[in-house]
């Protein structure tokens, strides 16, 4: 069959500098393998959006790529007319670099409009308690409150947003300008947020690290795969997939 005349379509953007992208792809394209009725496209970057407007499902899982303000409009067109986008982890971090520590000024805010979050700091990886907020929804029903070793970050997020998991940490974050967490306890870890017809569903779990990724601040590190490492993650993965293309 040409993949065209599929049911349905995918749009692919995986590139999240510090983190390890080739990983994170071939993991989120097995799984979306396991359909044999989507069609996958697949890039790097924001460029062209406009191409994915009228498809099912963005998935994203970049860190400090900017989209252009005319990809940030077509996302918006993409999303108003009932596209739906699977935003993973470091989506809405956008960095700048400050006397030695990370900067998060919001130099894109339609863009995290859009998302319903805007990354800020993070402390160093932990294990945290992560909790169903929404016992009853398609994403969240039968599973039940979960431990996870992970990369918790601190947001600040739309007041519309409807809360699916969170979670309570306040570390200082001390590779940031932003040292002090903000005082908004419990912090969301998945949520919805309405944009015209299409949703945004936004997990922040899913930090991995390969071994040159921290480069050039340090030449090796150890190789981090954190919520990649459980099952419920993937079974979070699966079903946002569903969902974004509404299997579920």
């Amino acid at each position: 069959m040409n993949k065209e005349l599929k049911p349905y379509h995918v749009h692919l953007i995986c590139n999240a500098k510090y983190h390890d992208s080739d990983f994170a792809r071939l993991e989120l394209l097995k799984l979306l393998a396991e359909h044999d009725d989507i069609s996958v496209t697949v890039s790097d970057n924001y460029t062209n959006f406009e191409d994915h407007i009228g498809k099912n499902l963005v998935i994203t899982y970049t860190c400090d790529l900017k989209p252009e303000d005319k990809d940030v409009k077509h996302m918006e067109e993409f999303l108003k007319n009932g596209g739906n986008w699977f935003a993973l982890h470091g989506t809405n971090a956008i960095l700048e670099f400050a006397g030695g520590k990370a900067d998060t000024p919001n130099t894109c805010p339609e863009y995290m409009e859009l998302l319903g979050s805007r990354f800020i700091s993070h402390p160093p990886n932990m294990d945290f308690l992560v909790r169903v907020k929404d016992k009853e929804h398609q994403l969240t029903k039968g599973i039940d409150d979960f431990e996870v070793y992970d990369e918790p970050y601190y947001c600040e997020y739309d007041d519309k947003i409807h809360v699916l998991l969170d979670a309570e940490y306040s570390e200082p974050a001390e590779a940031y300008v932003a040292v002090d967490p903000p005082n908004d306890d419990p912090r969301p870890q998945m949520y919805l947020h309405n944009v015209g017809k299409g949703k945004v569903l936004y997990l922040l779990l899913g930090h991995c690290r390969g071994k040159y990724d921290m480069r050039p601040f340090m030449d090796e590190v150890t190789v981090e795969r954190c919520a990649w490492d459980t099952e419920v993650y993937y079974e979070f993965l699966r079903r946002g997939i569903r969902w974004g293309i509404g299997k579920s």
